[in-house]
């Protein structure tokens, strides 16, 4: 196997590969990444911009004469890089696959000597004097919001069957959230007659119902047929279904005729999360999301 360049660093993004140590960092709290992904990594970072076809990937992973299925190892390997930089093939922000040829990183890499460079690729500490932060301290949009959101390798590994029945569920309970409130629009328009506007709570209540309806339906076919790409189109979508999602949240509310109170915020509490647990079962592999990237990487 042959061995990377010792003396070798990057900077990308929030992250920092140190090729001496066989370290990624983010934000200087370490990833973890086992050594195969970190040298195809390097590789990558190597050469920017630049091709890297699989058959270079598994001549540098792999003697001549080594028995291996090397297409199966090089999309592993590449794959364990996306989760650990929370990277999608579908969407890539840094390794963008050319089918059928190979990989491409697409983001810029500072290159630094670690032989020149005293400096350790290593979180530092702020300037004791109030200067003004430096460019590079500003991080685009979504790099904020991957760090107010839960990243792929922030979240346990489950198996696939776990996630995909409680991603079901999740759709299911909220389907019966709507066909349950249209069918029953009388006793709930005797509920809203105490609120200063009834009349457009309850088409609030109607308009939603009858658009969410279609809306879940379709995932939850796409999820159940393993739709391409259903990982993607979700998480795209998932800002509006959030919106509602935190609307609807107050549906056991609605059944203020059969329930007390306080059950009815109990609930309500509970569901104020559901968004942001649906969002992280599709991320943990609802809908087939590692098949999905293992077949765009193809």
């Amino acid at each position: 196997m042959t061995e990377t360049r010792p003396a070798r660093g990057y900077r990308f993004g929030v992250f920092e590969a140190n090729a001496a140590s066989g370290e990624l960092l983010r934000q200087g709290i370490r990833v973890k990444l086992n050594a195969q992904p970190f040298q195809v990594l390097c590789m990558l970072l190597e050469r920017p911009g630049e091709l890297l076809t699989r058959e270079a990937i598994s001549h540098e992973l792999w003697p001549e004469g080594t028995f291996v299925d090397y297409e199966h190892g090089v999309n592993s390997a590449v794959n364990r890089i996306r989760e650990a930089l929370g990277d999608t093939a579908g969407n890539p922000r840094f390794i963008e696959t050319l089918a059928r040829r190979g990989y491409r990183f697409v983001a810029p890499v500072e290159r630094i000597d670690l032989d020149k460079d005293l400096s350790p690729l290593v979180c530092e500490s702020p300037s004791p004097e109030p200067t003004a932060p430096p460019a590079t301290a500003i991080e685009p949009a979504d790099d904020l919001l991957s760090r107010i959101l839960a990243s792929p390798q922030e979240l346990p590994k489950t198996s696939y069957p776990v996630v995909q029945t409680l991603f079901v569920l999740f759709q299911c309970m909220y389907l019966s959230f709507y066909i349950g409130a249209l069918a029953n629009l009388a006793e709930i328009e005797d509920l809203f007659a105490a609120l200063p506007k009834a009349t457009q709570a309850l088409i609030v209540l109607i308009v939603t119902a009858a658009v969410l309806i279609p809306v879940r339906a379709f995932i939850l076919t796409a999820v159940l047929m393993h739709a391409p790409r259903i990982r993607r189109q979700f998480l795209r979508i998932w800002p509006f279904l959030f919106l509602f999602d935190e609307l609807w949240s107050l549906a056991p509310f609605l059944l203020l005729h059969h329930i007390s109170f306080g059950l009815a915020v109990s609930c309500t509490a509970l569901l104020v999360y559901s968004p942001f647990a649906q969002r992280s079962l599709v991320l943990m592999g609802a809908g087939g999301a590692d098949r999905e990237t293992s077949a765009t990487a193809l």
